[in-house]
């Protein structure tokens, strides 16, 4: 009975993939924030761009071993996908330098990756 507990407590390496890649992107709000006052916010926000991306790539890595081997749905794996090709949009907006798009679809992927947080 225990042990039936503190399986169902233990998070899955999914759910630390979405808790990750939400906290990125929150980051990334704060260090878009350092841009208007800090002489290091471009900087910070570049980096946290990187790693952003890093956990959008971690998320469909771990959608895919949840779905595969482990047996669960698809919808996961799409969805990661879906969310990769987010971020990839979102870094060729920040490169280019269209804050018009750039801020509402951070707020956007903040919104989704929260969502899909309290789904898993």
């Amino acid at each position: 009975m225990a042990t039936q507990a503190t399986a169902q407590r233990r998070l899955s390496f999914l759910q630390i993939a979405i808790a990750l890649q939400t906290l990125t992107i929150f980051l990334q709000a704060v260090s878009a924030g350092l841009l208007l006052t800090a002489s290091y916010g471009e900087t910070l926000h570049g980096v946290g761009a990187r790693v952003m991306y890093g956990a959008s790539m971690l998320y469909v890595l771990a959608a895919v071993l949840a779905w595969k081997p482990g047996g669960g749905p698809l919808r996961p794996v799409w969805q990661a996908c879906g969310f990769l090709v987010l971020a990839s949009v979102q870094v060729v907006l920040g490169i280019a330098h269209v804050p018009s798009v750039h801020l509402p679809l951070g707020v956007l992927m903040f919104a989704l990756s929260v969502l899909a947080l309290a789904r898993r």
